[in-house]
């Protein structure tokens, strides 16, 4: 994969982050690699996009032509806001490129843009993230009485790093494998000043609980996976290294190997029933804000509830709306004929979308055997009352399904007060200890798989 892979699932499933908006486009001396990049994003904002894709090397300008840039803007300022600016620049290196992060204010976000350059100068890939408050992430002291290690997950071609968290005296110990949402996640699915992960597992080994952790493979293997998005599908995504994940657990010293249960989190845990099917001898699946629709509805539903939180639609936001159903209108006309298509719908390839279609994690949950526990935060408007209304109707009196609703919850589990909006994730927050003492005696209480 290219470094081309754009970020919509974070901004899709978890939301954005906001600050204070900025215009302090300052006349500092800059590299030329942060002239073009900010050249790059003006060219957007005035939408010259035959200017901007003429930026591109010989991938992205196959993979994303001026039209199809067009729409990627569209969608980012459908979820964001209109653009109101950028205040600074960050330069850096990863995998072999040299790039720089634009930050900018969107009227309902602040995002970090990630211009990816090759050697020639040449944009070889575009990202739009939530900007992260770097202070806010300082690296916390793990608690006492705790231990980590690093492990590998997965073997082959796509190992990832992750991190098993094990709590005092020894074991053998239940163990959790973490799911992530949308997007290309790192292993403390970090959203913002947040850390959602790190909380629930510090949190579960603190009661007794062993936790793995780890990066995710669009995250991870960009690059490789975009050289070849034909074919790709959630299994790629996630399903494989959270099977691995599982595996790994299994051979370790001190994890009972006949009590792992897999937490899916917003697309992870619409993914969890899918993941039992495949590891038939996991103890028990925890949904958290699981959708139950397929996700085009929620990504309109979400534009829809962004662009109304102020009780107006302007005529930009209700442009990008209608930008926004017509590729969703496009995912239905979809056909097994355009498995092999390259091109990108709503910010993934046909064959991702042809996939996802034919599944349905409802009926799925409801031929499996083991025990779920289906959790719904009140305020999160990612993944709604709708969803977790259909795991009810469909699962209500099976004894082997616990439901929880916490009213005052948003999408990470975090609390918060009034309409949930993007600007929540900039505040720096924990996940609530409700949910991880629920969660912590709901595996406690579990039999073993076998």
């Amino acid at each position: 994969m290219r470094p081309s892979f754009l970020m919509f699932g974070l901004l899709v499933s978890h939301g954005l982050c906001e600050a204070a908006p900025v215009r302090a486009q300052n006349a500092t001396a800059r590299t030329p690699l942060e002239r073009a990049a900010i050249e790059f994003v003006g060219e957007m904002e005035r939408r010259d996009f035959t200017a901007a894709v003429a930026r591109f090397d010989s991938t992205m300008s196959e993979v994303m032509p001026a039209a199809k840039l067009e729409e990627t803007w569209d969608m980012v300022e459908a979820q964001a806001g209109s653009f109101q600016g950028w205040s600074r620049t960050t330069t850096g290196e990863a995998q072999g490129y040299d790039y720089v992060l634009v930050t900018s204010t969107f009227e309902n976000a602040v995002l970090d843009i990630q211009v990816v350059f090759d050697s020639d100068l040449r944009i070889a890939g575009l990202f739009f993230k939530p900007h992260v408050d770097t202070d806010a992430l300082k690296a916390a002291p793990l608690p006492a009485g705790l231990a980590e290690q690093e492990v590998s997950v997965g073997d082959g071609d796509w190992v990832l790093p992750g991190t098993v968290t094990l709590p005092a005296n020894g074991g053998p110990f239940p163990a959790v494998v973490l799911v992530h949402g949308s997007g290309p996640n790192d292993r403390d699915e970090t959203v913002g000043a947040n850390k959602p992960f790190r909380d629930l597992a510090w949190g579960l080994a603190g009661q007794g609980i062993a936790v793995v952790r780890y990066g995710k493979r669009t995250r991870e293997y960009r690059e490789r996976l975009m050289a070849n998005t034909v074919g790709f599908t959630v299994d790629e995504e996630t399903v494989d290294d959270a099977v691995a994940a599982v595996e790994r657990l299994r051979q370790m010293d001190g994890i009972d190997p006949d009590r792992i249960v897999i937490l899916g989190h917003s697309l992870g845990g619409m993914l969890a029933p899918r993941i039992g099917a495949r590891e038939p001898g996991v103890a028990g699946l925890v949904v958290m804000a699981g959708a139950t629709r397929p996700l085009q509805d929620l990504i309109v539903d979400q534009v829809h509830y962004l662009a109304e939180l102020d009780s107006t639609v302007s005529g930009s936001e209700r442009a990008r709306l209608e930008q926004i159903e017509q590729e969703a209108a496009r995912l239905l006309a979809l056909t097994d004929a355009d498995s092999l298509s390259t091109e990108h719908i709503l910010g993934a390839n046909p064959s991702y979308w042809l996939d996802l279609a034919k599944y349905d994690p409802v009926p799925v949950a409801m031929e499996l055997s083991v025990p779920m526990l289906i959790l719904h935060a009140g305020r999160d408007y990612q993944v709604t009352e709708a969803d977790f209304i259909r795991w009810q109707e469909a699962l209500a009196g099976d004894p082997r399904v616990t439901f929880k609703v916490y009213p005052s919850l948003n999408h990470l589990f975090i609390t918060g007060e009034g309409p949930s909006q993007p600007s929540e994730y900039s505040v720096p927050g924990h996940v609530a200890q409700e949910v991880i003492d629920d969660i912590a005696a709901w595996v406690a209480a579990l039999p073993p798989a076998r």
